[in-house]
């Protein structure tokens, strides 16, 4: 989901008013781009053939909802981050819930990682990159500290797929041209808006050179 600067922010305030939902209905929230976008990363992953134990990283994870739907798909080797700690403590109440045990959960600031997030065979983004993008504090150097990150989070060769509404596939190819190349886009929703056609989303897979 979305990362943001301060942890009492209204990121954080929404995943408190999430976390009370599902503690009280079960719900877990929201779906960020929606179903479709979850199954979109996921039949892309399979079409590969990438293998069910790869590591994968989900930056942002949320509520976690894409973690448990790769789970399901018989990944095992899955890692959730968000700079929230609320949406951790919701994702984990979601793993929980649906009794995945093998997904790992962490409060991570992406754009100051620790150590440890290194080594990622697949590294995927729904948003978060959009929101460090928005953010009115230094957004440009923002942008080239998560391309960074990206860069020790990612194997060589490993693969990264970003969901964005807020850039366009051009932008994305100039933001990520410093260490990855672009390897396909995936098709998502067209708007059509007096007359022109275009996507209000737009979804890329990168491979880390």
């Amino acid at each position: 989901f979305l990362p943001t600067t301060s942890p009492d922010s209204s990121w954080d305030a929404a995943y408190e008013r999430e976390l009370q939902t599902f503690q009280d209905i079960g719900d877990a929230g929201e779906i960020w781009f929606g179903e479709e976008s979850m199954v979109r990363i996921i039949r892309w992953l399979e079409k590969q053939k990438v293998p069910l134990d790869s590591s994968v990283l989900d930056i942002g994870t949320g509520n976690g909802v894409l973690l448990i739907e790769l789970a399901k798909s018989g990944y095992m080797n899955l890692t959730g981050i968000d700079y929230s700690p609320s949406a951790i403590q919701l994702s984990e109440k979601v793993r929980e819930k649906e009794g995945m045990s093998n997904i790992k959960l962490k409060v991570e600031d992406f754009l100051a990682p620790s150590a440890e997030l290194s080594g990622f065979e697949i590294c995927i983004d729904k948003g978060t990159f959009d929101a460090i993008s928005l953010n009115p504090d230094n957004a440009v150097g923002k942008r080239k500290q998560y391309v960074r990150s990206l860069c020790s989070a990612l194997k060589p060769e490993g693969f990264f797929l970003i969901t964005s509404c807020n850039w366009t596939k051009e932008e994305l190819l100039n933001e990520f041209r410093e260490g990855f190349e672009i390897v396909e886009e995936l098709p998502t929703p067209k708007f059509c808006f007096g007359g022109r056609i275009g996507n209000s989303v737009t979804a890329l897979v990168f491979q880390r050179k």
